[in-house]
């Protein structure tokens, strides 16, 4: 019986021996935050807070960001090449801009002439790529877009030049007639309500006449879009490109203040959160002081208590994280919702940079209270001075 006995104690001897000391960690750990949860509790519920602001303010910058520049290419093009001299530009003109632009953005060519309508009045007339058009000025308001040879979309203005009884009419440049029927009006508060829009194919046989502007709407960063800008320049010597300064610097000036803004928000919300962890965290110290004491009267290390109180507070950083990740993309969800009208979905790879910030935030805190926690005189506590 006694040698039974005896095997089993050494079993567990060999067991206990071969198991890793982190159970004993994990064991103060959690000890420690239920022991005292009115302090955990406020300091995983700040923590939860710095990471849901953070996870859905990096949601809406990434994904705001998008949406912002979709919105800014609705209101037309942010480049414009004209041929310098003046003259049609070279008939691979636009393949050349598609090849910079690589995808990156929408392209529309055009040609203008002065032509002369039935009694003799001058009226702007212009040829353009219907399709293009439609996709890269979608802030025109078009009443119908032509869809069959010789129909002309005309500017509301140019109407009572051209056809005020919305009857066909004709047009004559350098000798040559086209008759015109109108498919629609088009209103845009600029130059455009004072011409005559035909298709392109149509405008060069008509008039002979290649485009001569092409407007370009780039996709991308401000910066990005002044590397397109530099690389037209070097592809097409011959024109002159030129950005729309209020389409560019505005969406420059919009995309920084957003950025801008909910970069300070999180940063206070996250110092807040700080400050909240680091007053918790000082608690922790004071009222654990004892126990510190008996550690070290026991011979544990400043390093090793150090780094106990460190893993406690990383622990919480990490919880916190991932508690308010989820919390933080329903919060970008319901934002998006409200404010943009569209839905944000949820970027995952934010995980861990928010997981590493909270707990570096947690750790940053520690080290006031780990400082103090190193002063801590056993003899001292023990006597209860």
């Amino acid at each position: 019986m006694n040698a039974i006995v005896s095997q089993s104690a050494q079993e567990v001897a060999v067991d206990r021996a071969k198991s890793p000391h982190t159970s004993m960690f994990l064991r103060m750990l959690v000890r420690a935050a239920v022991l005292r949860r009115g302090r955990a509790i406020s300091a995983l519920f700040a923590m939860v807070v710095a990471a849901a602001v953070a996870t859905a303010m990096l949601n809406l910058y990434v994904d705001v960001q998008a949406k912002l520049r979709r919105e800014f290419r609705n209101y037309g093009a942010n480049i414009i090449l004209v041929r310098k001299d003046g003259a049609s530009l070279p008939a691979d003109a636009l393949s050349r801009v598609e090849s910079v632009l690589a995808g990156h953005g929408l392209v529309a060519p055009f040609a203008l002439v002065v032509a002369r309508a039935s009694d003799g009045q001058p009226v702007v007339v212009a040829g353009a790529d219907f399709d293009r058009v439609r996709q890269l000025d979608r802030w025109w308001s078009v009443s119908n877009w032509p869809s069959v040879p010789q129909q002309a979309l005309i500017g509301v203005r140019a109407v009572s030049v051209v056809s005020p009884k919305n009857q066909p009419f004709d047009l004559s440049f350098q000798g040559h007639t086209i008759h015109l029927t109108s498919a629609g009006t088009v209103r845009t508060g600029a130059a455009e309500d004072s011409r005559v829009y035909l298709s392109l194919a149509d405008f060069v046989s008509w008039t002979g006449v290649q485009a001569s502007t092409i407007e370009v709407a780039a996709t991308g960063s401000p910066a990005e879009i002044t590397a397109i800008l530099r690389q037209l320049e070097q592809a097409m010597p011959a024109a002159d490109v030129r950005p729309v300064r209020q389409i560019m610097e505005g969406e420059a000036r919009v995309l920084g203040k957003t950025r801008a803004t909910l970069l300070a928000a999180t940063a206070l919300i996250i110092l807040t959160a700080a400050l909240c962890v680091l007053s918790t965290l000082m608690g922790w110290v004071f009222d654990r002081r004892r126990d510190f004491a008996i550690m070290k009267a026991l011979g544990a290390s400043d390093r090793l208590l150090g780094g106990f109180f460190a893993a406690e507070a990383a622990a919480l950083g990490a919880a916190g994280a991932v508690i308010g990740f989820v919390m933080g993309i329903g919060i970008a969800a319901w934002i998006g919702r409200v404010n943009f009208h569209a839905s944000v979905m949820p970027r995952f790879s934010v995980l861990p940079f928010v997981l590493a910030g909270s707990i570096v935030v947690t750790l940053l805190s520690a080290i006031l209270p780990i400082s103090l926690l190193r002063r801590v005189q056993p003899a001292v506590i023990l006597r209860g001075e």
